[in-house]
């Protein structure tokens, strides 16, 4: 794997550790249960926050329900 793709990986992990994080900073523990409460696919949620398959479109619905900024979110990242 070259280092550029490397980079972007750990990018990946590094966004999807975040929406974790945030997750559980609200109080949810279970990322089945805030999929549900905030009508997102729940797969689709688990693929997020496993680092795979993230779409900017999607990354902005899960910034819209926790009312963070797309600059906030990447600043410190």
């Amino acid at each position: 794997m070259e280092d550029s793709e490397k980079n972007i990986e750990l990018k990946i992990n590094q966004i999807s550790q975040k929406l974790k994080e945030i997750r559980l900073s609200k109080g949810y523990t279970s990322y089945e249960t805030f999929a549900f409460e905030n009508e997102l696919n729940r797969v689709q949620y688990w693929r997020i926050e496993s680092g795979k398959n993230i779409t900017l479109k999607t990354l902005l619905k899960v910034l819209e329900i926790h009312q963070i900024s797309l600059e906030d979110f990447f600043r410190n990242l």
